[in-house]
C-alpha cells in the first residue's frame, strides 16, 4: 500500500513541476521579439520626410492668384470632401497639398482663364496611415499626427510619458508593411529609455506605427 502512494504522487508532482516550468518559461519569453535599431536624440543629418497627405479635419487655405474671392480657408469634412467658391464636394482626403491645387485648378479652369491655385496645410492630422497611436498604459493615449524624424522619445513626450502602472520593457510596437499589408511587431524597452535614460531604447518611427503599452501585473 506504501508503493502505491507513492506512485499515485509521483504524476502530480511531475505535472506541478511542468507547469511552474511552463510559466517561467512563459514570463521570460514576454519580453522577447525583434528590436529595431537604436536611434540618436538628436539626428546629425535631418532630412523632409513623406509628402504630408491631407487627412479628415485638416484646415486648409486654399488661394487663387489674382481671384481672391475664389479661395477660402476650409475644414476637410469626416466624410473627406470639402466645398470652395464655384466647388461643391472636391474629394481631398489621400490627397497631397499639391495633387488637390491641380484638381481644383482643372474644376476652376471651367470658370476663368488659367488659374493658379495654391493649397496650404494651416493645421494638420493627417490620415490614419500617417499617425503614430500609442495605447495602454500612457498617461493620455493618443493619435499624434507623424512628423519627420519623429522618434519613439518624441511620441512619448507628446502623450505625458507613461503610467503609474505601466510595463515599459514590454511594451509593443506595430508596424505594417505598405508594400505586403502584413504587420510585423518589434519589442520597445520604454522604461529603460524614460526612467533610465538608455539611449538605445530610442528608435525611429514611421507613419502609421501603433505603440501598445500593458500593464504590469504586479
Amino acid at each position: 500500500m506504501s508503493f502505491e502512494f507513492k506512485s499515485s504522487k509521483l504524476p502530480q508532482q511531475l505535472i506541478g513541476a511542468s507547469l511552474v516550468s511552463l510559466m517561467v518559461a512563459g514570463c521570460a519569453g514576454s519580453g522577447s521579439g525583434p528590436q529595431l535599431p537604436p536611434a540618436s536624440f538628436v539626428s546629425a543629418q535631418e532630412g523632409p520626410g513623406e509628402e504630408y497627405v491631407i487627412g479628415p479635419l485638416d484646415e486648409l487655405t486654399i488661394f487663387v492668384w489674382r481671384n481672391p474671392e475664389l479661395g477660402a480657408k476650409v475644414q476637410v469634412r469626416p466624410d473627406g470632401r470639402i466645398t470652395t467658391p464655384l466647388i461643391t464636394d472636391m474629394p481631398a482626403v489621400g490627397k497631397t497639398p499639391a495633387m488637390l491645387a491641380e484638381d481644383l485648378t482643372l474644376q476652376l479652369s471651367q470658370y476663368i482663364n488659367e488659374p493658379i491655385v495654391s493649397v496650404i496645410v494651416n493645421n494638420f492630422s493627417g490620415t490614419f496611415s500617417q499617425q503614430i497611436r500609442i495605447v495602454g498604459a500612457t498617461e493620455k493615449p493618443a493619435s499624434i499626427p507623424y512628423r519627420a524624424n519623429m522618434t519613439l522619445l518624441d511620441a512619448m513626450i507628446a502623450v505625458g510619458g507613461l503610467s503609474e502602472f505601466a510595463s515599459g520593457n514590454k511594451a509593443r510596437l506595430v508596424r505594417a508593411n505598405r508594400g505586403t499589408g502584413r504587420q510585423q511587431e518589434y519589442r520597445v524597452r520604454l522604461g529603460d529609455l524614460l526612467k533610465r535614460g538608455d539611449t538605445s531604447a530610442n528608435v525611429m518611427l514611421r507613419p502609421g506605427d501603433v505603440i501598445i503599452i500593458p500593464e504590469s501585473m504586479f
